[in-house]
């Protein structure tokens, strides 16, 4: 069963936003390799380092103006106050999708769009990149015509897949880009999300600096 319903209600991302606006949209052609013909998305910082907003198996560069949050479940838990029916266990479930759990997410908003690029990470022994990305868009139900490829980046060899969500609550399809890479401590899936098609192309030349960058630790 997919939790990407469960993950908006967590963590209050997509539909809280549905009053929002973003950026005007514009048209994106993508290349055979996968890149978006716009101009590349300028560099902004980089996460994943020791001391960076999210510690990760790898670093890659973010975009200017994108803000980076670490996804810490404990938090969530002890937040929601004594009263509240919500438990480590469920946190844990609403954050995991496939072989992997979301631990960090970087926000478009502050650069004029709506979405989030999301930061997944899951033990190691999961599987190679195409099993764990295969899971990983299994896991979210109502997906379609997924088009797999593989890349490579600062010495990592990895997959990545460019596909359509189908929202059972907003009744919409929209596209959606997801990478995996494995590393000596685990896989991690990085996923690109927006409010609807239009901002998934004007986001994914973050998305693909990214990818770009991607290097291990």
């Amino acid at each position: 069963m997919g939790t990407h319903g469960g993950r908006v209600a967590l963590t209050g991302l997509f539909l809280a936003l549905l009053a929002g606006c973003g950026a005007a949209p514009r048209a994106v052609e993508v290349t055979e390799s996968g890149h978006a013909s716009g101009a590349a998305a300028q560099r902004g910082g980089s996460v994943g380092a020791a001391g960076s907003a999210c510690e990760l198996p790898v670093v890659f560069d973010i975009a200017k103006g994108w803000k980076a949050e670490a996804v810490d479940g404990l938090a969530a838990v002890a937040s929601a106050g004594t009263d509240s029916d919500i438990t480590e266990e469920v946190v844990d479930g609403l954050l995991r999708q496939g072989p992997v759990t979301m631990v960090c997410e970087i926000d478009a908003k502050p650069a004029g769009n709506i979405g989030y690029l999301r930061a997944w990470t899951g033990r190691p022994g999961s599987g190679d990149a195409r099993a764990v990305l295969q899971a990983f868009v299994a896991a979210e139900d109502n997906t379609g015509g997924a088009a797999y490829r593989t890349f490579t980046a600062g010495g990592l060899s990895g997959v990545r897949v460019d596909y359509r969500y189908t929202s059972k609550l907003l009744a919409e399809t929209k596209k959606e880009s997801a990478l995996a890479v494995v590393t000596p401590k685990g896989p991690v899936v990085l996923h690109l999300g927006g409010l609807d098609s239009a901002e998934h192309d004007e986001m994914l030349p973050a998305f693909e600096l990214a990818q770009d960058s991607l290097r291990s630790r």
